[in-house]
């Protein structure tokens, strides 16, 4: 039989108290998995402006004419252009879209033009459509033409292809001076070419 005493109890207490602290020891010595930064939160009011500064990548602008402005003079473009105002003069964009209340008196050329208010002049384009409320007072001139049921039209349509015929079949150049030589000889009955 074995007797304790106190002392072997203190020690005893003091094995006991310092187990666990190895263990806490041990857990201090781990270290936590790292954390990845976190990007700071932006209010959405400033996200949204500094979406809005921000170019978009492969969108084409475009310019309006509101429908207080009227210009004098010619409007010209390398984007996109709508008009709800008046223009007096000529019109030249990639887009070319005239509002239902807007006027424009000259040309207006463009890769595509879509009328919906008033012309007086002329429309050159590869795409032209006329809407219903569309009131066009000239020659269109276009490679393909939509035309609504309602629009107004006074004057010719003509494709491209028919613009560009006319020019090749054009009355041929005069002869040159030594030509029209070589060709009298030979109406005169001389056997011989004359050239200079």
């Amino acid at each position: 039989m074995t007797m304790f005493t106190r002392n072997d109890k203190a020690a005893d207490a003091n094995a006991a108290s310092a187990a666990p602290a190895a263990p806490a020891r041990e857990r201090s010595e781990i270290q936590p998995p790292p954390v990845a930064p976190v990007e700071p939160r932006r209010p959405q009011a400033a996200a949204q402006s500094l979406a809005a500064t921000a170019p978009a990548p492969a969108q084409n602008s475009v310019s309006v004419i509101s429908k207080a402005l009227k210009i004098t003079g010619q409007l010209e473009s390398t984007e996109d252009i709508q008009i709800d105002g008046e223009v007096e003069g000529d019109v030249r964009g990639v887009a070319v879209s005239v509002g239902s209340h807007a006027k424009v008196k000259g040309t207006v050329y463009g890769e595509r033009v879509e009328l919906a208010g008033t012309v007086e002049g002329k429309i050159e384009a590869k795409r032209v459509v006329l809407t219903r409320t569309a009131h066009m007072a000239g020659d269109v001139i276009h490679q393909d033409i939509t035309i609504e049921s309602g629009a107004f039209i006074d004057g010719h349509c003509r494709p491209q292809s028919a613009k560009t015929e006319s020019k090749s079949t054009a009355s041929p150049k005069p002869a040159s001076p030594a030509r029209e030589a070589a060709t009298t000889e030979r109406s005169n009955g001389v056997t011989s070419e004359v050239r200079a």
